[in-house]
């Protein structure tokens, strides 16, 4: 059993160590860079949570503390 798994178990020992590719850092224009919101507050349209008209919240209703958005 050892002889047979030494040769798999050093093979994927580099990779370990082995970065998988260049680094991405999110810029202004990349698509995938994730949205700042820091001019919108938390409201809420009903029940439903809103940030900046995004839908926010998973679908979890909205606690009444939570300002209607106007």
């Amino acid at each position: 059993m050892h002889k047979r798994s030494f040769p798999i178990i050093a093979a994927l020992f580099p990779a370990l160590f082995i970065p998988a590719g260049p680094a991405q850092t999110a810029t202004a224009l990349d698509e995938d860079a994730l949205a700042v919101y820091a001019d919108c507050p938390l409201e809420r349209i009903g029940t439903q949570l809103v940030r900046c008209d995004n839908l926010t919240g998973a679908g979890v209703a909205a606690p009444f503390w939570i300002p209607e958005q106007k």
